[in-house]
């Protein structure tokens, strides 16, 4: 379950355009692309993604959108056009899911190393095998270290906002940008989203020109072989910039806010000044995260929530700040990196870990293939959680929520 209403919590402000439509977040990301006035797009259709590449392709054809619409034959040439589009100096998108996003797995350090702003959605959905179609966040997470920035969406409205900043932000940065939503439970689910004019966009969306634009006028090359007495602080410099990227991502949120009225940074805080307990998350689960959240609240119980939005770059500093003064941060994820933890939990370790103050830290791993996360579950957790503050110490961190124990021989 999400919120869908923006104003719920403190990334959203009041205002904006008043034009809703009830779309589904695939639909809410196809019109984003459109609005940003893409001129290449090129993909492979995959389960839950589908919809929205066959949606811009009506655009295409029914002459709402001036693009050129590239078919292929798998998800590692989608990638190869548009790296090849973009390297052109054309504004490009692809989407994906799961075993999709698995095979352009090469061509997304080919993107980044490049230094090339293309824009991908990756609609969440778990890995095989065993084969599924339903969501989670194993994908995304899996090439976290691409080079390519991670933005997850709790809602529909979020997608078309994120996806249309994602343009603004990867062309300022030279970096390509992921924006992923959870399959199903956003991708299929309609909600009220507010649809800014083309007029609206185009004014916050500027022209797009790549200044290293491949032009048979003045040959060059591009990628070419990183020997050893160079690769080194060619990977230094991707890491400088998607570090400098946050500080891109809160600017571009700031002036869109100022646009549309919709505020969006890289977390977001929800009811957390005085909390003790803090639940993190990315994705859909923040919605029902924050009806958990009023739930203890209304019975005096201190219960927060900080909803991540930025997984690369990692906002550590703000993520500090965020956390800094609770007694116990639980980490509710869609992923697990076997023979660890979660991968948000591993590196919300690794941002605490010089910090003189840090809470205890629970990872709960939930969600896989789209098992329904239930408020029993969510409130074992937070059980879970309070027990290990009042023992002083967190002996078994790692835990899953909602395990067929009897299945597994457990019970």
């Amino acid at each position: 379950m999400c919120k869908c209403v923006p104003g719920k919590g403190d990334n959203h402000g009041a205002g904006g355009t008043k034009v809703k439509k009830f779309m589904t977040g695939n639909d809410s990301a196809a019109l984003a692309a459109k609005l940003a006035r893409v001129k290449v797009i090129s993909a492979y259709p995959i389960t839950p993604q589908t919809t929205i590449v066959e949606k811009l392709s009506e655009f295409v054809a029914n002459g709402e959108l001036d693009a050129e619409y590239i078919k292929v034959e798998s998800e590692h040439s989608a990638l190869s056009a548009c790296v090849g589009a973009a390297a052109t100096g054309v504004r490009t998108f692809t989407a994906t899911s799961s075993q999709g996003l698995m095979l352009m797995s090469e061509i997304l350090f080919v993107a980044s190393g490049l230094r090339l702003p293309i824009v991908m959605t990756n609609v969440n959905r778990s890995l095989s095998a065993p084969l599924s179609i339903w969501c989670d966040q194993q994908d995304s997470v899996a090439v976290r270290d691409s080079g390519w920035i991670q933005l997850y969406c709790e809602n529909n409205q979020e997608i078309l906002d994120s996806t249309i900043q994602a343009f603004r932000i990867a062309e300022e940065t030279l970096l390509p940008v992921m924006v992923c939503f959870d399959g199903y439970i956003l991708s299929h689910t309609a909600e009220p989203v507010d649809v800014p004019e083309q007029s609206e966009v185009d004014g916050f969306l500027p022209q797009y020109n790549y200044p290293y634009a491949l032009d048979p006028e003045h040959p060059g090359s591009i990628g070419a072989v990183g020997v050893p007495d160079y690769y080194e602080e060619f990977r230094f410099m991707l890491q400088e910039e998607m570090l400098k990227a946050k500080e891109k991502i809160l600017e571009v949120g700031k002036i869109f806010a100022e646009k549309f009225g919709r505020k969006y940074g890289l977390l977001e805080r929800y009811r957390t000044e005085d909390a003790e307990i803090i639940l993190l998350t990315m994705g859909s689960l923040a919605g029902s995260l924050k009806d958990m959240v009023d739930e203890y609240r209304q019975h005096g119980e201190r219960v927060g929530l900080v909803k991540l939005r930025s997984f690369r770059p990692f906002p550590v500093r703000e993520l500090k700040d965020a956390v800094g003064n609770a007694k116990a941060v639980a980490v509710l994820e869609k992923d697990v990196s076997p023979g660890l933890s979660g991968a948000l939990f591993s590196d919300l370790s690794t941002a605490l870990i010089n910090s003189k103050k840090s809470p205890l830290l629970m990872n709960f791993i939930c969600g896989l293939a789209g098992r329904d996360v239930s408020p029993l579950q969510i409130r074992e957790a937070v059980k879970s959680t309070l027990e290990a503050v009042e023992a002083g110490e967190v002996k078994n961190p790692v835990r899953w929520l909602g395990l067929r124990e009897t299945l597994m021989g457990l019970r």
